[in-house]
């Protein structure tokens, strides 16, 4: 098992149509009962073992914003779960020509059993879950990405063979969906998290404060600083993420200013554990925050957190929309 924790009865039935918006949604012992399932469902992969568990269901995939990772691993996962996905960008339905989120979530409600969504404005995404008949997915909003965080600890789980207790560092933009899901989820897990970004380029004051109160419920402290030396110290992973995200173009050469000394590099790595993890939820932008070495190198786990989106997806998939 992921954790002692997931040793407390929880499963499907109390997990079944829940909704996936942020990793608040789920407690403790939910988080560790979704990464178990992720192990079950990777080992049944790698075994090469048949597990239809989503037979005859069909998931909905809306997306506004474009994807690789998100696309492929949710219509891969939900096919190898014996299912299907149906990708609709905004321009296929009738969300694009201005009908209403409420209208479209009751309507997609009827034909499919499940809604993931890939959006830009987070209160869409709760419009959609407010509407909805069925289990929605946050497949990522411009405050959250839930289901990366979720491949993330289960990557990190793989290679330090724990959660609790362990320390993870994030350098660069603080006002991202990244880091604010890592702070949700390591407060949850008892993970100790420590973030630096420049000034004016912190996290979401309510989401930081909310995890700072679930992390002294977990054991879990999470620091911010302006100081990429103070919050890499002894760190036993360390995420980046891109400095300029999805609808901040405009805004990229005033960015790239700004992050100049949070690049993670050798350098600044060789404060961390020796054995630390280099995490990237990917696409990466070598040179800006992150140097090649580091993300090509020896302590880079990138690939594998990719890999796990698919595993940490089914597992989201089959708990919440199995029975």
């Amino acid at each position: 098992m992921v954790n002692s924790a997931s040793q407390v009865k929880q499963g499907p039935f109390e997990l079944k149509g829940k909704d996936f918006i942020t990793m608040a949604d789920f407690d403790q012992k939910d988080i560790f009962f979704l990464l178990d399932q992720a192990v079950e469902m990777k080992n049944l992969q790698k075994k090469g073992i048949p597990h239809p568990y989503l037979n005859g269901k069909v998931l909905g995939m809306i997306f506004e914003k474009s994807s690789t990772r998100t696309r492929v691993s949710f219509e891969v996962g939900m096919l190898q779960l014996g299912g299907q996905a149906i990708f609709l960008s905004a321009n296929d339905i009738q969300l694009g020509r201005g009908e209403s989120v409420g209208d479209t979530a009751k309507v997609l409600s009827r034909y499919v059993d499940g809604l993931m969504i890939r959006t830009f404005a987070h209160e869409s995404i709760e419009q959609f879950a407010q509407n909805a008949d069925v289990p929605v997915i946050n497949g990522l909003t411009d405050l959250h990405h839930p289901t990366q965080v979720l491949a993330d600890l289960l990557t990190i789980y793989e290679h330090k063979g724990r959660l609790t207790g362990l320390k993870m560092c994030y350098i660069g933009d603080g006002n991202n969906n990244m880091c604010h899901s890592l702070m949700e989820g390591a407060a949850s897990v008892g993970m100790h998290l420590s973030m630096a970004s420049p000034s004016g380029y912190g996290p979401n004051q309510t989401i930081l404060e909310k995890a700072k109160q679930l992390g002294q419920a977990n054991g879990s402290t999470i620091i911010y600083t302006n100081s990429p030396e103070e919050a890499i110290e002894q760190a036993d992973i360390v995420v980046t993420d891109v400095w300029t995200s999805m609808g901040q173009e405009a805004e990229q050469k005033k960015r790239l200013q700004a992050f100049e000394s949070f690049q993670v590099n050798a350098k600044l790595c060789s404060r961390a554990m020796k054995d630390f993890i280099f995490l990237h939820c990917l696409p990466v932008h070598r040179g800006e925050e992150v140097t090649a070495d580091i993300i090509d190198g020896p302590h880079s786990v990138v690939f594998d957190e990719a890999e796990n989106r698919l595993h940490a997806q089914k597992a989201i998939l089959k708990t919440l929309m199995k029975y």
